[in-house]
Protein backbone atom coordinates (compact mmCIF):
# COMPACT_ATOMS: atom_id res chain seq x y z
CA UNK A 1 0.00 0.00 0.00
CA UNK A 2 1.39 3.43 -0.90
CA UNK A 3 1.25 5.97 1.91
CA UNK A 4 2.28 9.58 2.27
CA UNK A 5 3.55 11.30 5.41
CA UNK A 6 5.92 14.02 6.54
CA UNK A 7 8.44 11.65 8.09
CA UNK A 8 9.18 9.12 10.78
CA UNK A 9 9.55 5.38 11.11
CA UNK A 10 6.61 3.00 11.03
CA UNK A 11 7.00 -0.07 13.26
CA UNK A 12 7.55 -3.12 11.10
CA UNK A 13 7.89 -0.99 7.96
CA UNK A 14 10.66 0.71 6.05
CA UNK A 15 11.76 4.20 7.13
CA UNK A 16 9.81 7.00 5.46
CA UNK A 17 11.74 10.02 4.18
CA UNK A 18 10.34 13.53 4.24
CA UNK A 19 7.53 14.12 1.76
CA UNK A 20 8.07 10.82 -0.04
CA UNK A 21 5.81 8.02 -1.19
CA UNK A 22 6.92 4.54 -0.18
CA UNK A 23 5.69 0.97 -0.42
CA UNK A 24 4.94 -0.48 3.01
CA UNK A 25 5.39 -4.17 3.72
CA UNK A 26 5.48 -6.41 6.78
CA UNK A 27 8.98 -7.60 7.72
CA UNK A 28 7.81 -10.50 9.90
CA UNK A 29 5.49 -12.60 7.71
CA UNK A 30 4.03 -14.42 10.74
CA UNK A 31 2.39 -11.24 12.02
CA UNK A 32 -1.18 -10.53 10.93
CA UNK A 33 -1.64 -6.80 10.50
CA UNK A 34 -4.02 -4.37 8.84
CA UNK A 35 -3.86 -0.70 7.89
CA UNK A 36 -7.08 1.32 8.10
CA UNK A 37 -7.86 4.85 6.97
CA UNK A 38 -10.90 6.02 8.91
CA UNK A 39 -13.52 8.60 7.91
CA UNK A 40 -11.47 11.44 9.41
CA UNK A 41 -8.45 10.61 7.25
CA UNK A 42 -6.45 9.04 10.10
CA UNK A 43 -4.33 6.00 9.13
CA UNK A 44 -4.30 3.37 11.87
CA UNK A 45 -2.10 0.24 12.12
CA UNK A 46 -3.46 -2.82 13.96
CA UNK A 47 -1.87 -6.18 14.93
CA UNK A 48 -3.82 -9.34 15.72
CA UNK A 49 -2.98 -10.23 19.30
CA UNK A 50 -4.73 -12.58 21.74
CA UNK A 51 -7.83 -12.94 19.55
CA UNK A 52 -8.35 -9.19 19.16
CA UNK A 53 -7.01 -6.29 17.13
CA UNK A 54 -4.67 -3.94 18.98
CA UNK A 55 -3.70 -0.52 17.67
CA UNK A 56 0.07 0.05 17.55
CA UNK A 57 0.31 3.42 15.83
CA UNK A 58 -1.67 5.98 13.94
CA UNK A 59 -0.94 9.02 11.76
CA UNK A 60 -1.34 11.94 11.91
CA UNK A 61 -0.30 11.58 15.53
CA UNK A 62 0.60 15.17 16.39
CA UNK A 63 -0.62 18.69 15.75
CA UNK A 64 2.15 19.29 13.22
CA UNK A 65 1.01 16.27 11.19
CA UNK A 66 -2.24 18.08 10.38
CA UNK A 67 -2.32 20.06 7.13
CA UNK A 68 -1.23 23.71 7.56
CA UNK A 69 -2.00 24.08 11.28
CA UNK A 70 -0.14 27.41 11.42
CA UNK A 71 -1.42 29.05 8.22
CA UNK A 72 0.67 30.76 5.51
CA UNK A 73 4.30 31.48 6.50
CA UNK A 74 3.75 29.99 9.96
CA UNK A 75 6.03 27.12 11.07
CA UNK A 76 4.77 24.38 13.38
CA UNK A 77 7.09 23.31 16.21
CA UNK A 78 6.80 19.56 17.00
CA UNK A 79 5.76 18.55 20.51
CA UNK A 80 4.94 22.14 21.40
CA UNK A 81 1.49 23.39 22.32
CA UNK A 82 -0.04 26.73 23.21
CA UNK A 83 -3.42 26.58 24.96
CA UNK A 84 -4.04 23.11 23.50
CA UNK A 85 -3.22 24.29 19.97
CA UNK A 86 -0.11 23.70 17.86
CA UNK A 87 2.88 25.82 18.84
CA UNK A 88 3.50 28.07 15.85
CA UNK A 89 6.08 30.69 15.01
CA UNK A 90 6.36 33.07 12.09
CA UNK A 91 9.28 32.66 9.73
CA UNK A 92 11.98 35.33 9.89
CA UNK A 93 10.77 38.55 8.25
CA UNK A 94 7.11 37.77 9.02
CA UNK A 95 4.68 38.64 11.80
CA UNK A 96 1.26 37.24 12.81
CA UNK A 97 -1.49 38.31 10.44
CA UNK A 98 -3.92 38.78 13.32
CA UNK A 99 -2.80 41.56 15.73
CA UNK A 100 -4.55 39.72 18.57
CA UNK A 101 -2.14 36.80 18.17
CA UNK A 102 1.13 38.74 18.10
CA UNK A 103 1.88 38.01 21.75
CA UNK A 104 0.74 34.38 21.57
CA UNK A 105 2.07 31.17 20.07
CA UNK A 106 -1.35 30.48 18.54
CA UNK A 107 -1.11 31.81 14.98
CA UNK A 108 -4.40 30.66 13.53
CA UNK A 109 -4.52 33.04 10.56
CA UNK A 110 -0.88 32.65 9.54
CA UNK A 111 1.73 35.35 9.06
CA UNK A 112 2.39 38.28 6.74
CA UNK A 113 5.60 39.93 5.51
CA UNK A 114 7.01 42.80 7.51
CA UNK A 115 8.58 44.26 4.35
CA UNK A 116 7.29 43.90 0.80
CA UNK A 117 9.63 42.17 -1.66
CA UNK A 118 11.51 44.43 -4.08
CA UNK A 119 12.67 41.79 -6.60
CA UNK A 120 15.82 43.79 -7.42
CA UNK A 121 17.39 43.71 -3.94
CA UNK A 122 15.87 40.61 -2.31
CA UNK A 123 18.03 37.95 -0.71
CA UNK A 124 17.65 34.57 0.94
CA UNK A 125 17.77 33.28 4.48
CA UNK A 126 18.46 29.66 5.34
CA UNK A 127 15.74 27.95 7.38
CA UNK A 128 17.44 24.73 8.59
CA UNK A 129 15.81 21.40 9.54
CA UNK A 130 12.63 22.25 7.66
CA UNK A 131 9.80 19.96 6.57
CA UNK A 132 9.15 21.61 3.21
CA UNK A 133 6.00 23.63 2.41
CA UNK A 134 3.10 22.29 0.34
CA UNK A 135 4.45 21.57 -3.16
CA UNK A 136 1.10 21.26 -4.96
CA UNK A 137 1.94 24.28 -7.17
CA UNK A 138 5.73 24.25 -6.86
CA UNK A 139 8.06 23.82 -9.85
CA UNK A 140 10.58 20.97 -9.80
CA UNK A 141 13.71 20.64 -11.97
CA UNK A 142 15.88 17.63 -11.17
CA UNK A 143 18.84 18.69 -13.34
CA UNK A 144 19.56 22.12 -11.81
CA UNK A 145 22.29 22.79 -9.29
CA UNK A 146 21.51 24.77 -6.15
CA UNK A 147 23.27 27.83 -7.64
CA UNK A 148 21.11 27.62 -10.75
CA UNK A 149 18.06 27.17 -8.54
CA UNK A 150 18.85 30.40 -6.65
CA UNK A 151 19.35 32.29 -9.91
CA UNK A 152 16.04 30.99 -11.30
CA UNK A 153 14.25 32.08 -8.13
CA UNK A 154 15.80 35.55 -8.35
CA UNK A 155 14.66 35.93 -11.96
CA UNK A 156 11.09 35.11 -10.97
CA UNK A 157 9.68 38.03 -8.99
CA UNK A 158 6.88 35.77 -7.71
CA UNK A 159 9.32 33.22 -6.26
CA UNK A 160 9.00 32.95 -2.46
CA UNK A 161 11.69 30.35 -1.78
CA UNK A 162 13.62 27.34 -3.05
CA UNK A 163 15.27 24.13 -1.91
CA UNK A 164 17.06 21.02 -3.16
CA UNK A 165 14.90 18.34 -4.74
CA UNK A 166 17.30 15.60 -3.63
CA UNK A 167 19.22 16.05 -0.36
CA UNK A 168 21.43 12.99 -0.73
CA UNK A 169 25.15 13.69 -0.88
CA UNK A 170 25.86 17.36 -1.60
CA UNK A 171 22.30 17.87 -2.84
CA UNK A 172 20.92 18.34 -6.34
CA UNK A 173 17.79 19.37 -8.20
CA UNK A 174 15.61 22.38 -7.59
CA UNK A 175 12.17 23.06 -6.10
CA UNK A 176 10.84 26.62 -6.53
CA UNK A 177 7.77 27.97 -4.74
CA UNK A 178 5.89 30.84 -6.39
CA UNK A 179 2.97 31.14 -3.99
CA UNK A 180 2.26 31.55 -0.28
CA UNK A 181 4.30 29.06 1.76
CA UNK A 182 1.97 26.82 3.71
CA UNK A 183 2.18 23.60 5.75
CA UNK A 184 5.70 24.31 7.07
CA UNK A 185 7.12 22.56 10.13
CA UNK A 186 10.48 22.37 11.82
CA UNK A 187 12.07 19.00 12.57
CA UNK A 188 14.02 18.15 15.68
CA UNK A 189 16.19 15.54 13.96
CA UNK A 190 15.48 15.65 10.24
CA UNK A 191 14.22 17.97 7.52
CA UNK A 192 16.42 19.95 5.15
CA UNK A 193 17.59 23.47 4.39
CA UNK A 194 14.96 25.76 2.90
CA UNK A 195 15.97 29.11 1.39
CA UNK A 196 13.39 31.77 2.19
CA UNK A 197 13.18 34.89 0.01
CA UNK A 198 13.16 38.09 2.06
CA UNK A 199 13.51 41.81 1.51
CA UNK A 200 17.04 43.06 2.16
CA UNK A 201 15.79 45.01 5.17
CA UNK A 202 14.61 41.82 6.90
CA UNK A 203 17.86 39.86 6.47
CA UNK A 204 20.37 42.70 6.72
CA UNK A 205 23.02 43.39 4.10
CA UNK A 206 25.53 40.82 5.34
CA UNK A 207 27.19 38.90 2.53
CA UNK A 208 26.61 35.60 4.28
CA UNK A 209 22.84 36.12 3.93
CA UNK A 210 22.46 37.69 0.47
CA UNK A 211 25.32 35.68 -1.01
CA UNK A 212 23.98 32.57 0.70
CA UNK A 213 24.75 29.91 -1.85
CA UNK A 214 28.10 31.32 -2.94
CA UNK A 215 29.43 31.65 0.60
CA UNK A 216 28.36 28.13 1.56
CA UNK A 217 29.15 26.24 -1.62
CA UNK A 218 32.44 27.74 -2.87
CA UNK A 219 35.87 28.21 -1.46
CA UNK A 220 37.26 31.67 -0.77
CA UNK A 221 39.35 31.51 -3.96
CA UNK A 222 36.11 31.69 -5.99
CA UNK A 223 34.84 34.81 -4.23
CA UNK A 224 35.68 37.22 -7.06
CA UNK A 225 33.98 35.00 -9.62
CA UNK A 226 30.91 34.68 -7.36
CA UNK A 227 30.65 38.46 -7.00
CA UNK A 228 30.95 38.93 -10.76
CA UNK A 229 28.28 36.34 -11.43
CA UNK A 230 26.02 37.93 -8.84
CA UNK A 231 26.37 41.32 -10.54
CA UNK A 232 25.65 39.84 -13.98
CA UNK A 233 22.68 37.88 -12.67
CA UNK A 234 21.42 40.96 -10.87
CA UNK A 235 21.55 43.04 -14.06
CA UNK A 236 19.83 40.28 -16.06
CA UNK A 237 17.21 39.87 -13.34
CA UNK A 238 16.58 43.62 -13.32
CA UNK A 239 16.18 43.73 -17.12
CA UNK A 240 13.83 40.74 -17.09
CA UNK A 241 11.84 42.28 -14.24
CA UNK A 242 11.49 45.60 -16.05
CA UNK A 243 10.42 43.84 -19.26
CA UNK A 244 7.89 41.68 -17.41
CA UNK A 245 6.55 44.66 -15.53
CA UNK A 246 6.17 46.70 -18.73
CA UNK A 247 4.39 43.84 -20.50
CA UNK A 248 2.04 43.19 -17.59
CA UNK A 249 1.42 46.92 -17.17
CA UNK A 250 0.36 47.09 -20.81
CA UNK A 251 -1.94 44.08 -20.33
CA UNK A 252 -3.54 45.56 -17.21
CA UNK A 253 -3.97 48.96 -18.83
CA UNK A 254 -5.68 47.44 -21.87
CA UNK A 255 -7.84 45.31 -19.63
CA UNK A 256 -8.60 47.93 -16.96
CA UNK A 257 -6.98 45.72 -14.35
CA UNK A 258 -9.00 44.96 -11.27
CA UNK A 259 -6.82 42.37 -9.48
CA UNK A 260 -3.26 42.47 -8.21
CA UNK A 261 -0.61 40.57 -10.11
CA UNK A 262 0.11 38.41 -7.07
CA UNK A 263 -3.49 37.19 -7.16
CA UNK A 264 -3.21 36.01 -10.76
CA UNK A 265 -1.68 32.57 -11.22
CA UNK A 266 -3.24 32.09 -14.65
CA UNK A 267 -2.05 32.45 -18.22
CA UNK A 268 -3.47 35.30 -20.30
CA UNK A 269 -5.15 34.63 -23.63
CA UNK A 270 -5.12 37.16 -26.45
CA UNK A 271 -8.56 38.34 -27.56
CA UNK A 272 -7.68 37.70 -31.20
CA UNK A 273 -6.97 34.03 -30.35
CA UNK A 274 -10.33 33.60 -28.66
CA UNK A 275 -12.23 35.34 -31.45
CA UNK A 276 -10.62 33.06 -34.01
CA UNK A 277 -11.24 29.92 -31.97
CA UNK A 278 -14.94 30.72 -31.35
CA UNK A 279 -15.55 31.96 -34.91
CA UNK A 280 -15.97 35.49 -33.53
CA UNK A 281 -18.37 34.31 -30.79
CA UNK A 282 -20.80 32.83 -33.31
CA UNK A 283 -24.10 31.25 -32.25
CA UNK A 284 -22.90 27.92 -33.65
CA UNK A 285 -20.27 27.81 -30.92
CA UNK A 286 -22.57 29.02 -28.15
CA UNK A 287 -23.16 26.46 -25.39
CA UNK A 288 -25.62 28.45 -23.31
CA UNK A 289 -26.01 31.52 -21.15
CA UNK A 290 -26.19 32.16 -17.41
CA UNK A 291 -26.22 35.10 -15.04
CA UNK A 292 -22.59 35.91 -15.94
CA UNK A 293 -23.09 35.90 -19.69
CA UNK A 294 -22.81 33.56 -22.69
CA UNK A 295 -20.53 30.50 -22.78
CA UNK A 296 -18.87 29.31 -26.00
CA UNK A 297 -17.00 26.20 -27.02
CA UNK A 298 -13.67 26.59 -28.75
CA UNK A 299 -13.71 25.09 -32.25
CA UNK A 300 -12.93 21.42 -32.89
CA UNK A 301 -9.64 20.23 -31.44
CA UNK A 302 -9.61 22.78 -28.62
CA UNK A 303 -11.78 21.31 -25.86
CA UNK A 304 -12.10 24.39 -23.65
CA UNK A 305 -15.03 26.67 -22.87
CA UNK A 306 -15.09 30.47 -23.03
CA UNK A 307 -17.19 32.37 -20.48
CA UNK A 308 -17.76 35.96 -21.61
CA UNK A 309 -19.01 38.68 -19.26
CA UNK A 310 -22.10 40.23 -20.79
CA UNK A 311 -22.52 44.01 -20.62
CA UNK A 312 -26.07 43.40 -19.37
CA UNK A 313 -25.01 40.78 -16.81
CA UNK A 314 -26.29 41.15 -13.25
CA UNK A 315 -22.86 39.90 -12.17
CA UNK A 316 -20.03 42.37 -12.63
CA UNK A 317 -16.33 42.91 -12.15
CA UNK A 318 -16.50 42.10 -8.44
CA UNK A 319 -17.87 38.62 -9.13
CA UNK A 320 -15.35 38.10 -11.94
CA UNK A 321 -12.48 39.10 -9.68
CA UNK A 322 -13.69 36.70 -6.98
CA UNK A 323 -13.97 33.85 -9.44
CA UNK A 324 -10.49 34.44 -10.87
CA UNK A 325 -8.76 34.74 -7.51
CA UNK A 326 -10.44 31.69 -5.98
CA UNK A 327 -10.49 29.32 -8.93
CA UNK A 328 -6.81 29.97 -9.69
CA UNK A 329 -5.95 28.54 -6.26
CA UNK A 330 -8.39 25.61 -6.09
CA UNK A 331 -7.81 22.17 -7.59
CA UNK A 332 -10.09 19.19 -7.04
CA UNK A 333 -11.60 16.43 -9.12
CA UNK A 334 -15.09 17.82 -8.42
CA UNK A 335 -14.37 21.48 -9.14
CA UNK A 336 -14.30 22.84 -12.68
CA UNK A 337 -10.78 23.99 -13.69
CA UNK A 338 -10.12 27.61 -14.63
CA UNK A 339 -7.42 27.58 -17.33
CA UNK A 340 -6.90 31.29 -18.05
CA UNK A 341 -8.46 34.66 -18.72
CA UNK A 342 -8.54 37.52 -21.19
CA UNK A 343 -8.80 41.18 -20.16
CA UNK A 344 -8.66 43.44 -23.19
CA UNK A 345 -10.57 46.67 -23.73
CA UNK A 346 -14.13 46.08 -22.55
CA UNK A 347 -13.81 42.30 -22.72
CA UNK A 348 -13.78 40.17 -19.55
CA UNK A 349 -13.38 36.49 -20.49
CA UNK A 350 -12.64 33.35 -18.47
CA UNK A 351 -11.33 30.12 -20.04
CA UNK A 352 -12.51 26.85 -18.47
CA UNK A 353 -12.12 23.16 -19.18
CA UNK A 354 -14.89 22.03 -21.51
CA UNK A 355 -17.78 20.04 -20.02
CA UNK A 356 -19.40 18.12 -22.91
CA UNK A 357 -22.51 17.12 -20.90
CA UNK A 358 -23.25 20.71 -19.85
CA UNK A 359 -24.99 21.19 -16.49
CA UNK A 360 -26.97 18.86 -14.25
CA UNK A 361 -30.24 20.78 -14.73
CA UNK A 362 -30.21 20.05 -18.48
CA UNK A 363 -30.69 16.36 -17.60
CA UNK A 364 -32.56 16.51 -14.32
CA UNK A 365 -35.44 18.75 -15.37
CA UNK A 366 -35.91 17.49 -18.91
CA UNK A 367 -38.65 14.85 -19.30
CA UNK A 368 -36.66 12.86 -21.85
CA UNK A 369 -33.07 13.30 -20.67
CA UNK A 370 -33.83 12.55 -17.00
CA UNK A 371 -34.39 8.89 -17.95
CA UNK A 372 -30.69 8.73 -18.94
CA UNK A 373 -29.73 9.23 -15.29
CA UNK A 374 -29.99 5.83 -13.61
CA UNK A 375 -29.58 5.60 -9.85
CA UNK A 376 -25.90 4.56 -9.96
CA UNK A 377 -25.16 7.72 -11.96
CA UNK A 378 -27.24 9.94 -9.67
CA UNK A 379 -25.62 8.47 -6.58
CA UNK A 380 -22.11 9.16 -7.94
CA UNK A 381 -23.17 12.72 -8.79
CA UNK A 382 -24.41 13.24 -5.20
CA UNK A 383 -21.12 11.85 -3.79
CA UNK A 384 -19.02 13.96 -6.15
CA UNK A 385 -20.80 17.18 -5.18
CA UNK A 386 -20.41 16.28 -1.49
CA UNK A 387 -16.67 15.68 -1.89
CA UNK A 388 -16.26 18.96 -3.77
CA UNK A 389 -18.02 20.84 -0.96
CA UNK A 390 -15.94 19.04 1.68
CA UNK A 391 -12.81 20.25 -0.12
CA UNK A 392 -14.10 23.84 -0.23
CA UNK A 393 -15.15 23.89 3.42
CA UNK A 394 -12.29 22.00 5.02
CA UNK A 395 -9.54 20.50 2.88
CA UNK A 396 -8.47 23.32 0.52
CA UNK A 397 -5.85 25.96 1.28
CA UNK A 398 -8.72 28.46 1.37
CA UNK A 399 -12.02 28.02 3.20
CA UNK A 400 -14.76 28.81 0.70
CA UNK A 401 -18.52 29.28 1.06
CA UNK A 402 -19.99 28.89 -2.45
CA UNK A 403 -23.36 30.65 -1.80
CA UNK A 404 -24.88 29.67 -5.16
CA UNK A 405 -24.86 25.88 -5.24
CA UNK A 406 -27.60 24.69 -7.60
CA UNK A 407 -28.20 22.19 -10.39
CA UNK A 408 -27.28 24.79 -13.02
CA UNK A 409 -23.85 25.24 -11.41
CA UNK A 410 -23.01 21.52 -11.39
CA UNK A 411 -21.27 20.72 -14.69
CA UNK A 412 -20.83 17.17 -16.02
CA UNK A 413 -17.77 15.94 -17.91
CA UNK A 414 -17.71 13.21 -20.56
CA UNK A 415 -17.87 10.53 -17.83
CA UNK A 416 -20.72 12.34 -16.01
CA UNK A 417 -18.37 13.29 -13.15
CA UNK A 418 -19.85 16.40 -11.45
CA UNK A 419 -17.83 19.62 -11.21
CA UNK A 420 -18.92 22.54 -9.04
CA UNK A 421 -18.67 25.79 -11.03
CA UNK A 422 -19.45 29.52 -10.91
CA UNK A 423 -17.59 30.98 -7.92
CA UNK A 424 -18.52 34.59 -8.62
CA UNK A 425 -20.65 34.82 -5.46
CA UNK A 426 -18.34 32.76 -3.23
CA UNK A 427 -16.91 34.14 0.00
CA UNK A 428 -13.57 33.37 1.63
CA UNK A 429 -13.83 32.49 5.34
CA UNK A 430 -11.07 32.85 7.91
CA UNK A 431 -10.04 29.80 9.92
CA UNK A 432 -11.73 31.16 13.06
CA UNK A 433 -14.94 32.32 11.35
CA UNK A 434 -18.11 30.26 11.78
CA UNK A 435 -20.71 32.58 10.27
CA UNK A 436 -21.09 36.14 9.05
CA UNK A 437 -23.85 38.51 7.97
CA UNK A 438 -24.27 40.54 4.82
CA UNK A 439 -26.65 43.28 3.73
CA UNK A 440 -26.37 42.05 0.13
CA UNK A 441 -28.08 38.68 -0.20
CA UNK A 442 -27.07 36.82 -3.36
CA UNK A 443 -28.01 33.38 -4.57
CA UNK A 444 -30.90 31.52 -6.19
CA UNK A 445 -34.51 31.06 -5.10
CA UNK A 446 -35.21 27.54 -3.94
CA UNK A 447 -31.64 26.90 -2.72
CA UNK A 448 -31.31 29.60 -0.04
CA UNK A 449 -31.61 28.64 3.63
CA UNK A 450 -34.10 30.79 5.58
CA UNK A 451 -31.52 32.41 7.88
CA UNK A 452 -29.66 33.71 4.83
CA UNK A 453 -32.63 34.79 2.72
CA UNK A 454 -34.34 36.59 5.61
CA UNK A 455 -31.43 37.86 7.72
CA UNK A 456 -28.34 37.69 5.51
CA UNK A 457 -26.59 35.22 7.85
CA UNK A 458 -24.46 32.64 6.04
CA UNK A 459 -21.94 29.97 6.95
CA UNK A 460 -20.84 26.52 5.76
CA UNK A 461 -24.34 25.41 6.82
CA UNK A 462 -25.76 27.61 4.03
CA UNK A 463 -24.00 25.44 1.44
CA UNK A 464 -25.14 22.33 3.33
CA UNK A 465 -28.76 23.49 2.95
CA UNK A 466 -28.29 24.04 -0.80
CA UNK A 467 -26.69 20.60 -1.08
CA UNK A 468 -29.69 19.04 0.67
CA UNK A 469 -32.03 20.69 -1.85
CA UNK A 470 -29.86 19.30 -4.67
CA UNK A 471 -30.01 15.77 -3.22
CA UNK A 472 -33.82 15.86 -3.07
CA UNK A 473 -33.97 17.24 -6.63
CA UNK A 474 -31.69 14.46 -7.89
CA UNK A 475 -33.81 11.79 -6.19
CA UNK A 476 -37.15 13.19 -7.35
CA UNK A 477 -36.23 14.64 -10.73
CA UNK A 478 -38.26 17.70 -9.66
CA UNK A 479 -37.14 21.30 -9.34
CA UNK A 480 -37.56 22.98 -5.96
CA UNK A 481 -39.98 25.66 -7.12
CA UNK A 482 -40.17 29.31 -6.03
CA UNK A 483 -40.44 30.77 -2.58
CA UNK A 484 -44.01 31.95 -2.06
CA UNK A 485 -46.42 29.05 -2.50
CA UNK A 486 -49.90 28.53 -1.12
CA UNK A 487 -49.14 25.12 0.42
CA UNK A 488 -45.99 23.54 1.82
CA UNK A 489 -46.64 20.39 -0.27
CA UNK A 490 -46.11 22.41 -3.45
CA UNK A 491 -42.59 23.12 -2.27
CA UNK A 492 -40.26 20.13 -2.88
CA UNK A 493 -38.94 20.24 0.68
CA UNK A 494 -42.49 20.32 2.04
CA UNK A 495 -43.51 17.39 -0.13
CA UNK A 496 -40.45 15.37 0.88
CA UNK A 497 -41.00 16.13 4.58
CA UNK A 498 -44.67 15.14 4.48
CA UNK A 499 -43.96 11.87 2.70
CA UNK A 500 -41.09 11.04 5.06
CA UNK A 501 -43.21 11.60 8.18
CA UNK A 502 -45.94 9.39 6.74
CA UNK A 503 -43.47 6.63 5.92
CA UNK A 504 -44.08 7.06 2.19
CA UNK A 505 -40.65 8.35 1.16
CA UNK A 506 -40.55 6.08 -1.89
CA UNK A 507 -43.33 8.14 -3.47
CA UNK A 508 -40.88 11.02 -3.92
CA UNK A 509 -38.56 8.96 -6.14
CA UNK A 510 -38.45 9.79 -9.85
CA UNK A 511 -40.71 7.38 -11.74
CA UNK A 512 -37.95 6.67 -14.28
CA UNK A 513 -35.81 5.01 -11.56
CA UNK A 514 -35.94 1.33 -10.63
CA UNK A 515 -36.27 1.99 -6.92
CA UNK A 516 -36.74 -1.65 -5.91
CA UNK A 517 -33.08 -2.54 -6.47
CA UNK A 518 -31.56 0.42 -4.64
CA UNK A 519 -34.38 1.25 -2.22
CA UNK A 520 -32.23 1.27 0.95
CA UNK A 521 -29.55 3.48 -0.61
CA UNK A 522 -32.09 5.91 -2.09
CA UNK A 523 -33.94 6.27 1.24
CA UNK A 524 -30.63 6.84 3.04
CA UNK A 525 -29.77 9.64 0.59
CA UNK A 526 -33.25 11.11 1.04
CA UNK A 527 -32.78 11.12 4.80
CA UNK A 528 -29.37 12.83 4.42
CA UNK A 529 -31.00 15.43 2.15
CA UNK A 530 -33.67 16.13 4.80
CA UNK A 531 -31.01 16.40 7.52
CA UNK A 532 -29.20 19.00 5.40
CA UNK A 533 -32.29 21.21 4.90
CA UNK A 534 -33.37 21.37 8.55
CA UNK A 535 -34.61 24.79 9.56
CA UNK A 536 -32.02 25.49 12.28
CA UNK A 537 -28.41 25.71 10.99
CA UNK A 538 -27.04 24.04 14.14
CA UNK A 539 -29.14 20.93 13.38
CA UNK A 540 -27.64 20.49 9.93
CA UNK A 541 -24.57 18.20 9.64
CA UNK A 542 -21.20 19.45 8.42
CA UNK A 543 -19.83 18.10 5.14
CA UNK A 544 -17.40 15.52 6.66
CA UNK A 545 -20.41 13.94 8.39
CA UNK A 546 -22.47 14.15 5.20
CA UNK A 547 -19.78 12.32 3.19
CA UNK A 548 -19.56 9.66 5.89
CA UNK A 549 -23.35 9.18 6.05
CA UNK A 550 -23.62 8.94 2.27
CA UNK A 551 -20.80 6.46 1.90
CA UNK A 552 -21.44 4.08 4.77
CA UNK A 553 -24.30 1.64 5.35
CA UNK A 554 -23.48 1.60 9.05
CA UNK A 555 -23.21 5.34 9.78
CA UNK A 556 -25.70 6.65 12.33
CA UNK A 557 -28.33 8.99 10.85
CA UNK A 558 -30.46 10.93 13.38
CA UNK A 559 -34.09 11.62 12.60
CA UNK A 560 -34.48 14.85 10.61
CA UNK A 561 -36.43 17.80 11.94
CA UNK A 562 -38.69 20.11 9.95
CA UNK A 563 -37.06 21.71 6.91
CA UNK A 564 -36.65 25.47 6.53
CA UNK A 565 -39.98 26.16 4.83
CA UNK A 566 -39.67 29.46 3.04
CA UNK A 567 -43.13 28.66 1.72
CA UNK A 568 -44.50 29.65 5.13
CA UNK A 569 -43.47 33.28 4.53
CA UNK A 570 -45.79 35.40 2.43
CA UNK A 571 -44.56 38.45 0.45
CA UNK A 572 -46.26 40.85 2.87
CA UNK A 573 -44.40 39.23 5.79
CA UNK A 574 -41.00 39.61 4.16
CA UNK A 575 -40.69 43.37 3.93
CA UNK A 576 -36.99 43.34 5.01
CA UNK A 577 -36.24 41.77 1.62
CA UNK A 578 -36.02 44.49 -1.04
CA UNK A 579 -35.07 43.11 -4.42
CA UNK A 580 -32.43 44.97 -6.42
CA UNK A 581 -33.02 42.82 -9.48
CA UNK A 582 -35.88 40.68 -10.69
CA UNK A 583 -35.40 36.96 -11.04
CA UNK A 584 -37.10 33.76 -11.99
CA UNK A 585 -36.38 30.32 -10.58
CA UNK A 586 -33.01 28.96 -11.58
CA UNK A 587 -31.38 32.35 -12.11
CA UNK A 588 -29.12 34.13 -9.68
CA UNK A 589 -30.59 37.04 -7.75
CA UNK A 590 -29.32 39.88 -5.59
CA UNK A 591 -31.25 41.41 -2.68
CA UNK A 592 -30.56 44.08 -0.07
CA UNK A 593 -31.60 43.72 3.54
CA UNK A 594 -33.33 46.72 5.09
CA UNK A 595 -32.55 47.86 8.60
Amino acid sequence: MAIFCKGGTVPGLASISAGSAVSAGVVNKSIITRLVVNALGVAERYFWRDKSWGQVWYIPSGQCDRYAPCGPYGSCVPNGYANGSPNCSCLQGFEPKSPANRDSGYISAGCVRKTKLDCRTDGFKTVPRTLLPDTVSATVNRTMSLDECQAACLRNCSCTGFSSADIRGSGSGCIIWSMDLIDIASSLNGGQDFYLRLAAKDIGLAAEDIGLISSQSHKSGDAALAVSLSVVLGVISLLVSVACYAWRKLKWTRGNAFVKEDDMELPFFELVEIEAATNNFSNENKLGEGGFGPVYKMREGQEIAVKRLSKTSLQGLGELKTEVMLMAKLQHRNLVRLLGCCLEGDERILIYEFMPNKSLDTFLFDEEKVALLDWRMRYQIILGIARGLLYLHQDSRLRIIHRDLKAGNILLDKDMIPKISDFGLARLFGEDETETQTRRVVGTYGYMPPEYALNGIFSVKSDVFSFGVLVLEIISGRRNKGVYLSAAEEYLLGKAWTLWKEGNGLQLIDASLDASVFMTEILRCMKVGLLCVQEQPEDRPIMPSVVLMLGSDHAFLPEPKQPGFMARVSPTESQPLVKESSSINGLTLTMSLGR
